[in-house]
């Protein structure tokens, strides 16, 4: 009788722990916002001499935690305009690029509020609206190349987070005239500084 009593008593503060470590567990979604200066590479043949500006611009991305440690986010933003340069005449007409990037982290010091991180995957970069104002001069509109980066979330309440990232990102197109074929290759590669807030669910 004894032993069953204490089996009732164990089975009822087990059913009352279990709603207290369910609300006590972290949600595996984060979902940040931020503001991401873009600083182009512009890496090229000097003959050409093409080049696209630096740019500004807001940043949302969702991760989603497989464990304390393992991440995987993607990087999302509108379309963004960068006006193009062809050294010796000048501004040259404008491009559209939408740059979606997929990224698997690792997340070091889980439990602490300071959280840094790195992590590595793949961007797909969409060139639209090309505006050239050279006739028969033209860019592939599909770019896919890695990314790299490293960052921290900082652990302001128990939901809000301040962030800082830092990427790399290999972003290249080719730029060709007609009748003529390829003029160079314009390798953008910027790196992506940002700073924001998350909200983890």
């Amino acid at each position: 009788m004894k032993k069953a009593v204490l089996g009732v008593c164990a089975l009822t503060l087990a059913s009352m722990a279990a709603p207290a470590l369910a609300a006590d567990a972290e949600s595996p979604w984060l979902v940040r916002v931020r503001a991401l200066h873009m600083e182009v590479d512009n890496g090229n043949s000097p003959k050409a001499g093409v080049s696209l500006d630096d740019k500004t611009f807001p940043e949302v991305d969702i991760s989603y935690f497989f464990s304390k440690n393992v991440a995987a986010e993607l990087i999302l933003t509108y379309p963004q305009k960068h006006d193009v340069h062809l050294k010796g005449v000048g501004n040259i007409g404008s491009i559209k690029h939408l740059p979606p990037t997929l990224t698997l982290q690792y997340h070091f010091m889980p439990e602490s509020n300071f959280k840094p991180y790195i992590g590595a995957g793949i961007n797909y970069t969409r060139l639209t609206s090309v505006d050239i104002d050279v006739p028969g001069v033209r860019v592939d509109r599909n770019s896919f190349g890695f990314a790299v980066q490293a960052g921290f979330d900082y652990k302001l309440t128990k939901n809000w987070y301040l962030n800082v990232d830092v990427k790399y990102v290999d972003i290249d197109t080719d730029v060709k005239q007609a009748g003529v074929g390829k003029l160079t290759t314009l390798k953008v590669d910027p790196f992506l500084y940002s700073v924001g807030i998350g909200y983890r669910f």
